[in-house]
């Protein structure tokens, strides 16, 4: 069984828009492309028409990524993570070991954004949150080291 793939309600719709662009425009624009390019110098040594088989592969590729992110796709409600338990949805905040507050919305992989203070579920931080209440302590594993996160509020 596949992975569930958290998202939001609109993080959902604009997968599913993007998805029908690329089934109803993108793919036949590339291979108008592919047909133009073949007419004009055949398919040796012709780098326009390797570039347009590549941004096909390229196209298909992505169609095939976002039907399976759609396909396995679990909503986050929008009254879920308003609890006493971080779960993906909520947004909480926690205090570091030198005393400086983070706020971070707990989401799926497909809609995280660490510059805006959306993690992944699946992160070192998001992995560490998830389960705990508030006034918990959660030690994580990152890339420069291991730091203590003390969970303050979780909304």
């Amino acid at each position: 069984m596949a992975q569930p793939n958290y998202l939001s309600r609109k993080g959902l719709e604009k997968l599913q828009a993007e998805l029908e662009y690329l089934r109803t425009v993108r793919r036949h624009e590339v291979a108008a492309s592919i047909q133009q390019s073949r007419e004009r110098g055949g398919t040796v040594g012709n780098a326009e028409y390797e570039e347009s088989k590549n941004e096909m592969a390229f196209t298909e590729g992505r169609i095939l990524t976002l039907d399976n992110l759609i396909n396995n796709a679990v909503i986050i409600d929008d009254n879920r993570g308003a609890g006493d338990i971080v779960e993906v949805g909520a947004i909480v905040t926690v205090e570091n070991q030198d005393g400086k507050n983070h706020k971070y919305t707990i989401t799926g992989s497909a809609e995280a954004d660490p510059s805006q203070g959306k993690i992944s579920n699946v992160s070192p931080i998001g992995k560490a949150l998830l389960g705990k209440r508030v006034g918990e302590i959660s030690e994580v594993n990152i890339p420069s080291g291991k730091i203590r996160l003390k969970i303050l509020a979780i909304g």
